[in-house]
């Protein structure tokens, strides 16, 4: 009886122990922005195992697009005692002063895909070579219109990401600088005008107001039958918006323009498969969260994580320390090793 007492209170100090490591381990914020856009799901569900598999507790929390909303979940994860935040802000300009609290608290934040701006409160940033994401997509309308042999204009239009998004400028600006040249020698027509970043942004990258920009473009410009060659969507959502008013216009498969996106978000890659999208950028959300976790575990350590870009992301008070992940596009031919073979996604997500 004695040795079986003694066996048991062994047995509970060592549970005690092992809990008061695992607590000792940290506790991290999480703060995505809206459950409404698939990948920030993914992101966010990463984000939580990766960090829970290493040993942290994790508070994450979405926040409906709403600013306020996202705000307020700061505020209670500052006062919830977090050891570092993680934030894929909705507006990049407007966490300044819940940050500064954060800062008064020694509370390291990393920004997380979208660059948190005006603030000296960020302490890093991870993210995917956002610039090099608009380059491939430029590059596959490029190639797939042959517009460096093509002796006809080819037609296109433009849709941008949300103007509040950080990002959205650089992912356009990848793809206007291999466009702009066919623009200005005049193998390739914007029969709209709109290829202005103001005038070509979809607020809240949301495929309903694409959908009503591109139904009145079509309106416009091509309901007489005029022909549209491509449509660059800097991600997902917007190009899902583009392709439901194209195909609410009409628009065949075999004249349907060739369409770009961003995120490999599963009606998008059906859409792929069905012959309505040309390609999406794949942006392995596994990828970007375990760097983060890493660096995590750096701050954690009382180390300098990994950096690999120290010139190109300033914020407006001061250029952010940052990791760069390198992205990469799906489309009909590599789709499967890339989204299936991989475990990203599972035949029967994507209907097959």
């Amino acid at each position: 009886m004695k040795k079986g007492l003694t066996i048991l209170l062994t047995l509970l100090l060592v549970l005690a122990m092992s809990s008061v490591a695992f607590a000792a381990k940290g506790k991290i914020g999480v703060a995505m922005p809206t459950q409404s856009l698939q990948r920030w799901n993914q992101d966010g569900a990463n984000m939580k195992a990766q960090l829970e598999a290493v040993g942290y507790t994790v508070d994450l929390q979405y926040a409906n697009n709403n600013v306020a909303t996202q705000i307020s979940q700061l505020e209670n994860m500052i006062l919830g005692g977090v050891d570092v935040l993680v934030i894929a802000s909705i507006d990049g300009s407007a966490l300044g002063t819940v940050l500064e609290t954060a800062k008064l608290e020694g509370i390291p934040v990393i920004a997380y895909d979208r660059l948190i701006m005006e603030t000296d409160a960020v302490t890093y940033y991870a993210t995917f070579d956002n610039y090099m994401v608009g380059t491939i997509q430029g590059t596959y309308i490029r190639d797939a219109l042959k517009l460096d042999t093509r002796e006809e204009p080819a037609y296109m239009e433009f849709f941008g990401g949300s103007p509040d998004d950080n990002n959205a400028r650089y992912f356009f600006r990848g793809a206007w600088d291999v466009i702009e040249p066919y623009i200005k020698s005049g193998k390739v027509i914007v029969p709209s005008g709109q290829t202005a970043f103001e005038q070509i942004a979809t607020m809240n990258w949301d495929s309903a107001n694409a959908q009503a920009r591109m139904d009145n473009l079509i309106a416009a410009h091509y309901s007489a039958g005029q022909r549209l060659d491509a449509v660059l969507c800097s991600n997902d959502s917007t190009a899902l918006g583009v392709t439901n008013s194209l195909k609410g216009a009409g628009f065949e498969k075999d004249n349907f323009p060739y369409i770009t996106g961003q995120d490999c978000d599963i009606a998008n890659v059906k859409n792929i498969l069905a012959g309505y999208q040309s390609m999406s950028i794949f942006k392995d959300t596994r990828t970007l969260a375990a760097q983060v976790v890493k660096m995590v575990e750096a701050i954690m350590s009382g180390e300098e994580p990994e950096i690999n870009n120290t010139t190109d992301y300033h914020n407006g008070v001061r250029i952010i320390p940052t990791y760069l992940c390198e992205p990469v596009f799906a489309d009909i031919n590599n789709y499967k090793e890339l989204l299936i073979d991989s475990g990203y996604y599972t035949p029967d997500q994507l209907g097959l």
